[in-house]
């Protein structure tokens, strides 16, 4: 796994209530979840950007309220076809 170190302001951290390691994680879960729900990224490589299981990447977008399943009109149409 590659480290990138990334620079804050020792504010922001009180701003969560989280110490740095757990803040940091939780800014890896939210930006997993926004590229998530706009389309830009699969649930599985979500789950992967957060560093959890596609269960606790599911649990984390419930608590974002944002729904699992991503499908736009045609996917959805798509897939009601496909099914048997």
């Amino acid at each position: 796994m590659r480290t990138i170190p990334i620079q804050l302001p020792e504010t922001v951290f009180s701003a969560l209530r989280k110490n740095p390691e757990e803040f940091i994680q939780e800014m890896r879960i939210a930006a997993a979840v926004k590229w998530y729900e706009l389309g830009d990224i699969s649930q599985a490589k979500a789950a992967e950007i957060a560093g959890l299981t596609r269960a606790e990447f599911i649990n984390a977008l419930s608590r974002y309220q944002v729904d699992f399943m991503q499908y736009t009109a045609q996917e959805l149409a798509q897939e009601l076809v496909n099914a048997d």
